[in-house]
């Protein structure tokens, strides 16, 4: 197996980060017909690398960036019992780097910091029927906690 090395991603990392970001958007789009035609931006990644408050991890295969994923702490609800959570995200790995443990490497990695910074409540989003997605996340110990549901009227 290659040697993967994973870091905090870097402002140097952007042209990459932004192509993982519409390979994300591509898988995404057979789940959600609510999403726009066209090119979209689900986040703003340069914000992600600067903002104390989240982590940007990538993982890189010979110089090459391969994975990514991030972290970022926010306020829970008032009528939760924790205070904050760490809400992840921007998870990609490229196709021909996958089943080979990098996410859930990368999540480990956000584990850790969001633990650094004493939150200890992960959540993230997944479209129910990206089975690869779920049963991925599952393996990790993620589960299931809440389907939003939806109708155009």
């Amino acid at each position: 197996m290659e040697n993967i090395k994973y870091r905090r991603a870097d402002i140097k990392d952007l042209v990459t980060l932004y192509k993982f970001e519409q390979a994300i958007v591509a898988t995404e789009r057979p789940f959600d017909p609510t999403l726009k035609p066209g090119h979209i931006n689900y986040y703003d990644i340069k914000a992600m690398i600067d903002d104390n408050d989240t982590e940007v991890i990538i993982a890189e295969v010979d110089l090459e960036i391969v994975g990514s994923g991030y972290v970022k702490i926010s306020n829970a609800k008032s009528y939760l019992n924790f205070e904050k959570y760490a809400y992840a995200g921007f998870m990609y790995v490229k196709p021909g780097y996958r089943r080979k443990g990098i996410s859930q490497t990368i999540i480990e990695k956000l584990k850790s910091w969001a633990k650094s910074k004493n939150v200890n409540e992960l959540r993230l989003d997944v479209y129910d029927e990206n089975h690869i997605a779920v049963a991925a996340y599952e393996k990790i110990g993620l589960q299931k906690h809440l389907v939003e549901m939806r109708m155009k009227i």
